[in-house]
């Protein structure tokens, strides 16, 4: 008898925990994260937009996101579009080889302030220019592929209080704005929306045409060559 009264109880707790987990998830689930990418070609705009379950009611919001080797930011030209204040964002690392290629480059991270939108109380946005790097040839394909991974969603309240069901504490050490070094703690969603990969389509060449590339060039540099010793030969004033 102890046995069996034991059974309906256990499941009676597992299913009143899980209804409860349901209900905590079901009201933390709301934030929306889209990601898109304008423009065509190596040079592109990455637009983020993020729509809180709750009103940020003056918190500072944030998308970090984890760039793979194959696409960059460019710091020099972060550092001019902010200090014309038309973004704001913190580069790790923030010494970066522009002209590396994919295949020796590394992963970086990016945090990027969003601004509110003027239309709507919980939708905060905005868009930092990126740009692809140059690949190795492939065989049999004239695309590499770069995922990109959803931004992770951060929120950043020093002057009021996050409900723990929702949010947890984020591992960000850097400041609520990029304006200001005061510390402050960040917060990420707990349960997470389903995020999205967006790709990045890079045109890269035939690895088939290495040897007629190769012969190309030598041809091409040594025809330029001869010509500007011919015409140094013809027209120079040599000293005797």
């Amino acid at each position: 008898m102890a046995g069996g009264r034991r059974g309906p109880v256990r499941v009676g707790a597992a299913l009143g925990a899980l209804l409860c987990a349901l209900h905590v998830q079901a009201a933390c689930r709301d934030t929306t994260v889209t990601q898109e990418l304008l423009k065509e070609g190596f040079h592109r705009d990455l637009l983020v937009k993020v729509e809180l379950g709750e009103d940020a009611g003056g918190c500072a919001v944030a998308a970090q996101m984890r760039l793979p080797p194959g696409i960059y930011v460019d710091p020099y030209e972060l550092a001019t579009l902010q200090q014309h204040n038309l973004t704001k964002a913190m580069l790790f690392p923030d010494v970066i080889d522009v002209e590396a290629p994919e295949y020796l480059a590394e992963a970086l991270v990016l945090l990027l302030f969003l601004e509110p939108d003027a239309r709507c109380s919980r939708c905060f946005g905005a868009a930092v220019p990126v740009h692809a790097r140059y690949h190795r040839p492939a065989r049999g394909t004239r695309q590499a592929v770069v995922a990109l991974q959803s931004p992770e969603v951060l929120l950043c309240c020093c002057h009021r209080h996050l409900s723990a069901e929702c949010w947890e504490p984020a591992e960000v050490d850097t400041p609520c704005s990029s304006d200001t070094n005061s510390p402050c703690q960040w917060h990420t969603t707990k349960h997470r929306p389903a995020y999205e990969e967006s790709m990045l389509r890079v045109p890269v060449g035939l690895r088939e045409h290495s040897s007629l590339v190769c012969a190309l060039t030598l041809l091409t540099t040594g025809l330029c060559s001869g010509l500007i010793l011919a015409a140094a030969c013809k027209y120079g004033h040599f000293s005797q």
